[in-house]
């Protein structure tokens, strides 16, 4: 094993969960906390086997900008709504999860689906997941990493997004909302197609909510960052030229 500590970026709820993982594998972990002076960190330990960066999606961009570059090679990242185009405007080629479990504050992690890793760390990644008895699997080459990207964005995005209107569980959804539920999908697949550069598989995405609403049925629909997500998607539909018209409505409702 490597002497090399891993450096975690924000040490919210997912970030904690990652740090137990790597210290119960025998790791030393170094925080990041908002008031850390970065760069004083990265001049006493510029060799580090992981920099996971574990905030969220309206931090990131900040963040990135931010990192000392002695790190810069050995980044992770755990974000929702995650696109190649998130990282490589930072000159980034990152150690990608795609997470499935879910840690909420004061109760218990609740795994959904395997994790997806990919990337130099997975590694590292996923000896700490097995240490916190949580499914992982990694994948090699960047078209099986965006199908897997582009399926967590698409359940997310039109969970919370439908539920900004129907509340209620993802079994709800699907029961009692699905012509809504497809709409919202239509309009998700068209902006991650203009995200990621290429027509993405709706039969593969659909087959894959299946699964993934089968597998937590009660998980909620709306939450406390969906209407960030809607306008988040909207901006992103404006900015390469999709028509979105059900996200539009929803914007205007």
């Amino acid at each position: 094993m490597s002497d090399e500590p891993v450096v975690v970026v924000g040490m919210g709820e997912l970030g904690t969960q990652f740090a137990s993982g790597f210290l119960k594998a025998g790791r030393t972990v170094v925080p990041v906390l908002r008031g850390t002076d970065q760069a004083a960190l990265a001049s006493e330990l510029p060799e580090v086997a992981l920099c996971l960066v574990a905030v969220g999606e309206g931090e990131l961009d900040s963040v990135l900008e931010g990192l000392p570059a002695p790190w810069l090679s050995r980044v992770a990242l755990l974000q929702n709504e995650l696109v190649p185009a998130s990282y490589r405007r930072f000159d980034l080629n990152p150690t990608i999860a795609v997470v499935w479990f879910e840690k909420k504050p004061g109760r218990l992690v609740k795994p959904i689906l395997p994790s997806v890793l990919s990337g130099a760390g997975s590694e590292i990644l996923a000896e700490a997941l097995g240490k916190l008895s949580l499914d992982c699997e990694v994948v090699k080459g960047e078209a099986a990493l965006v199908d897997a990207m582009v399926c967590k964005n698409a359940y997310i995005l039109v969970t919370n997004i439908a539920g900004l209107h129907v509340g209620g569980n993802v079994q709800q959804l699907y029961d009692e909302h699905a012509a809504l539920a497809e709409r919202v999908l239509t309009d998700v697949l068209a902006v991650q197609s203009a995200l990621v550069g290429r027509a993405v598989d709706g039969a593969m995405v659909r087959k894959f909510l299946e699964r993934a609403v089968a597998a937590d049925p009660e998980h909620g629909c709306r939450g406390r960052s969906a209407p960030m997500r809607l306008k988040r998607a909207l901006d992103n539909a404006r900015a390469h030229g999709v028509a979105v018209p059900t996200l539009s409505a929803m914007e205007s409702a």
